[in-house]
């Protein structure tokens, strides 16, 4: 791999240009370096064990009778972190929040059903249905770009 640098006097912002005949992991691996992109892990509870879930696996998080659960394809995992800590942590990747007890990860939403006066239901991958609260629906429709 060759690495090339340039000083340009009347550049504000540094640039980084990839060039390649084809797309590897390495060059994946690169731009995800650069961008700033980190791998996130969650460690979930289930059964006295601790899981490690890899947050692209997460379909939603959500406080349950005092507790922040964790669901994916697999179950439902109880986290150690408050709502507004996952809400922070996961903030650069696909989730958002859509009540004050729930975020759901964007790349696992089925549809959005927009019928319903005032608020949004959402279906969700695993077969979970939720609604989005009144306060989280104007921040929904313009994600959304509605």
């Amino acid at each position: 791999m060759k690495i090339e640098i340039k000083i340009d006097e009347g550049c504000t912002e540094p640039k980084i240009i990839v060039v390649t005949n084809r797309v590897t992991n390495e060059i994946n691996e690169i731009v995800k370096s650069l961008s700033g992109e980190q791998y996130q892990m969650i460690a979930g509870f289930q059964d006295e064990q601790v899981i490690v879930l890899e947050t692209s696996q997460i379909v939603r998080i959500y406080a349950s009778n005092g507790k922040v659960c964790a669901e994916d394809e697999h179950g439902t995992y109880f986290l150690r972190l408050r709502l507004y800590e996952l809400e922070l942590r996961l903030a650069n990747q696909s989730f958002v929040r859509i009540s004050n007890g729930e975020i759901i990860n964007l790349k696992k939403v089925k549809g959005f059903d927009l019928s319903f006066a005032g608020t949004i239901c959402v279906s969700l991958s695993n077969g979970t249905v939720t609604y989005v609260s009144r306060r989280y629906v104007a921040k929904i429709k313009q994600l959304l770009g509605i």
